[in-house]
């Protein structure tokens, strides 16, 4: 929110060293150049993400700085904010094809690394932060402007300048540099009332009020007494406030300059702007007694969520998308990087939140036949024109999985895993014998393959259970980037963002259930990337695929894939591994999928001399394209 003039004057330099820092997780933060160089078109480096998060907490820890992290929640209660939403997912739309067409980086990241202290919000996480920065007397680290209008006694330090990678050292101490913005230093350089800093808020444009779209928008760079070429609007109403002691004043001024308005729209208009004021009004922190007692915040309405959801959505152990769908009966669906004109990858896993949606509103469905839930922000675009839109997207409660009632009445984990294995189209039995962290993503592939459209090609599949089988080296993931290209495939890539997606709403399934699955390796998952972007040309025959008419493909069961994965866990992850890479790269410039995928190592030499006494190994040795499945 500062001017590059103003910057010296407002921010001041400090060394942070032993105290609490309240981290706001908004929906993107720079932490450093690394953060930046981050690939977030491919579903995003989760690995690189990791260990920056690690890196960036044990500076934090060295310097005896304890971090709490805090994270938005479901959407609003109340739709206040439902216009901005939809302009935001507007905007998420076109960013998304621009990424997808010219491979521009648009900031999808994964959640943080947890093994910190972390408090979900019910709702937005703003206030909530604020609140408890306030009580506690500790910093706010966030690039949110939101952070510039609340009275924050240990002040804002902006994430641009928190230099947490030059840490330095006095004695046996450590310190972090970093600048602090604090609303004295705003309001004495820029000549305004403390307390007018909410109006100025809601006067700029804040998340609440937009005057500019009831077409009752001010000039107010005609105030800015600069002279400069081009008039900053910031600095112009900055100076127009100065002659305003209370906000009353400022509000009936601005009125008055709207010209003739009816009763009616000015009612509305100043409704509207104390609305926005009254965001900046702080409450006693309820996330206080949780992170010292473990105690979760009381529900702002009552009855309409169940209380035992009440913890684990404070522990960020159930997603917020859950609120919503309870409170709001909608959904806001992820919109991943891929051409705007292909469907939404989010189709494919439907199935998959109609269980969701039938446990959490069985109640609901009981007395309602025609009952269904809003899923937003379908990705639909025509000719130039983007727009989040709920037409055709209502997402039906109707299902076949038979056990769906009442999630309370799922008493014993055993119904709980059927609900889970029947939603995705598969059986404990042909899980049983796979490593726990790989049942889940393997589910998941099975149900993929059936649901995905177009059918995912062979080569998808078999980039898709290397990487989530082999845990990348360093030498691994060396001989990749060297041979890596890193445009985007536009069929892979939706491909591919089906799945992720089929995974992300699986592992809410799962965690809503009380994880009768154990959760993925989301680290080791996303590696698949580098492996399926080698050579896009690889994938030109995928691409005709799209446009030509699509023949059902029959597949084996899934004990073929299943026993071919409890294979190939077996192999090393040594130097061997590298070898691996290499021959693939090499196969990949030959257009040889065979060879490619034909691994020689020692467990594969073992293989062929054993393969009379392992049936399954031979089956799948004997197997060819889709026969492996």
């Amino acid at each position: 929110m500062t001017t590059p003039q103003a910057a010296p004057y407002i921010l001041n330099k400090e060394l942070l060293n032993k105290q609490s820092l309240l981290f706001s997780s908004g929906r993107h933060v720079d932490l450093s150049e690394d953060h930046q160089s981050l690939d977030e078109n491919h579903g995003g480096e989760y690995a690189a993400f990791e260990d920056l998060i690690e890196r960036f907490i044990t500076a934090l820890r060295d310097c005896e700085v304890t971090p709490y992290v805090v994270l938005d929640g479901g959407s609003d209660y109340t739709d206040k904010k439902l216009e901005t939403l939809t302009r935001r997912a507007e905007d998420r739309i076109r960013k998304a094809h621009q990424a997808a067409v010219g491979g521009m980086k648009q900031h999808i990241l994964p959640l943080l690394a947890k093994l910190v202290p972390v408090a979900q919000c019910y709702s937005e996480a703003d206030q909530e932060i604020a609140a408890l920065a306030r009580e506690w007397q500790c910093p706010v680290l966030s690039n949110d402007s939101d952070f510039c209008i609340f009275e924050l006694p240990a002040g804002l330090l902006p994430i641009s300048y928190f230099r947490w990678e030059e840490v330095e050292r006095s004695g046996s101490q450590r310190y972090i540099p970093c600048l602090s913005y604090s609303t004295s230093s705003f309001c004495i350089f820029f000549n305004i009332q403390p307390k007018l800093l909410p109006t100025f808020a809601a006067l700029a444009g804040n998340d609440y009020v937009k005057l500019q779209r009831k077409g009752l928008s001010i000039s107010w760079a005609q105030f800015d007494p600069t002279g400069r070429e081009t008039p900053s609007r910031i600095e112009g109403l900055l100076c127009w406030l100065k002659a305003f002691e209370q906000p009353q004043e400022a509000v009936e001024a601005v009125l008055g300059m709207m010209g003739e308005l009816s009763r009616k729209k000015k009612v509305e208009v100043q409704q509207s702007l104390w609305l926005g004021m009254q965001e900046y009004q702080l409450p006693p922190s309820s996330l206080k007694r949780f992170f010292i007692h473990g105690a979760p915040p009381p529900l702002p309405v009552v009855g309409r969520v169940p209380h035992w959801m009440c913890l684990p959505l404070t522990q960020a152990r159930l997603t917020g998308d859950i609120l919503d769908v309870l409170l709001l009966q909608r959904l806001s669906l992820n919109i991943p990087v891929e051409h705007a004109d292909l469907p939404s990858a989010c189709l494919t896993s439907r199935l998959l939140r109609q269980v969701m949606y039938g446990l959490l509103l069985a109640e609901i469905l009981t007395t309602s036949l025609t009952f269904s839930v809003r899923n937003f922000f379908y990705l639909q675009i025509k000719s130039k024109n983007t727009h989040p839109t709920d037409a055709g997207t209502r997402e039906s409660i109707k299902t076949q999985i038979s056990t769906v009632s009442y999630l309370v009445e799922l008493d014993f984990p055993s119904e709980r895993l059927q609900v889970i294995l029947e939603a995705l189209g598969v059986t404990e039995e042909s899980l049983k014998h796979l490593p726990p962290q790989l049942r889940l993503p393997v589910a998941v592939t099975c149900y993929w393959l059936q649901k995905a459209q177009p059918p995912p090609d062979q080569t998808l599949l078999k980039a898709l259970l290397l990487g989530t089988i082999n845990v990348p080296s360093g030498k691994y993931l060396k001989t990749l980037e060297n041979h890596w290209n890193p445009k985007l495939d536009k069929v892979v890539t939706h491909s591919f963002n089906q799945w992720q997606i089929c995974l992300k709403d699986s592992i809410h399934l799962n965690q809503l259930l009380g994880c009768p699955l154990p959760e993925p390796q989301i680290r080791m998952l996303a590696f698949i990337h580098k492996l399926h972007t080698q050579q896009t040309s690889m994938f030109s025959e995928t691409q005709s695929k799209v446009r030509a008419p699509q023949q059902q493909q029959q597949r084996q069961p899934l004990d073929d894939l299943t026993a071919g994965l409890q294979q190939l866990f077996l192999q090393d992850n040594d130097e061997e591994t590298a070898t691996e890479v290499k021959s693939a790269v090499s196969a990949q410039k030959d257009l040889d999928l065979d060879r490619m995928l034909s691994v020689k190592t020692r467990y594969r030499t073992k293989e062929r001399n054993n393969r009379c006494k392992n049936p399954e190994v031979a089956r799948k040795e004997e197997c060819r394209g889709w026969d492996l499945l």
